[in-house]
């Protein structure tokens, strides 16, 4: 049960994600994810076959809940202010999850203060949808390609790093690996500062 009830949080939060990524890009002037039927909360229209459904199965298992679901896509060439724009929408994605995280953790202050037995199911409901939320937030915010970081850092770097960007985003999947396996060791340490930030308990 508890594996079935992480899984929908994941889904639902990286729908959020790419929802605010697509909002994000229409409301700066590219419809594309307007067009294809992305701009809306239904998770049909975002699923990943394997990072929606096969992925999380694996890592649920493996004793943390993992995945993520299709990319909005958007045309930097319709974009108001392609610099700017590309910034935005890179940010908007970590930045809905934070709020989701932010407007549970406050769910959990508000029941810690009522100190009745219904409180205790809404804290643990609320905190599996806190630590998964800061999980993608962080996660994406990582700059390698083809996370949401990445993303960012070369929409604030010079345009004769465009290169680059260009060179990384070939090797995208290996970084994935990377990151999965190494790097998250380095940068998971934030996930229960960041949970404690916000709710003022520990995990």
């Amino acid at each position: 049960m508890l594996i079935i009830l992480s899984i929908v949080i994941l889904i639902m939060s990286v729908v959020v994600h790419e929802l605010a990524h697509g909002y994000m890009a229409d409301w700066l002037g590219d419809s594309t994810a307007r067009r294809q039927g992305r701009l809306t909360l239904n998770p049909v229209r975002h699923l990943d076959p394997v990072g929606s459904v096969i992925v999380p199965l694996v890592t649920s298992l493996l004793g943390f809940t993992f995945g993520w679901a299709r990319p909005v896509e958007y045309n930097p060439h319709n974009l108001k202010n392609r610099r700017s724009g590309e910034l935005l929408i890179a940010l908007a994605g970590p930045a809905s999850n934070l709020l989701i995280a932010f407007v549970f953790s406050m769910v959990i202050r508000f029941a810690v203060s009522m100190h009745s037995v219904a409180s205790i199911a809404f804290i643990e409901l609320s905190a599996y949808i806190v630590t998964i939320n800061i999980i993608l937030a962080i996660f994406n915010l990582i700059p390698l390609p083809p996370l949401d970081g990445s993303k960012i850092l070369f929409a604030i770097l010079p345009r004769r790093y465009a290169h680059v960007r260009a060179m990384l985003e070939m090797y995208a999947p290996i970084f994935v690996l990377l990151v999965v396996f190494f790097l998250w060791q380095v940068v998971s340490p934030l996930v229960p500062f960041v949970f404690r930030l916000f709710t003022g308990l520990g995990m």
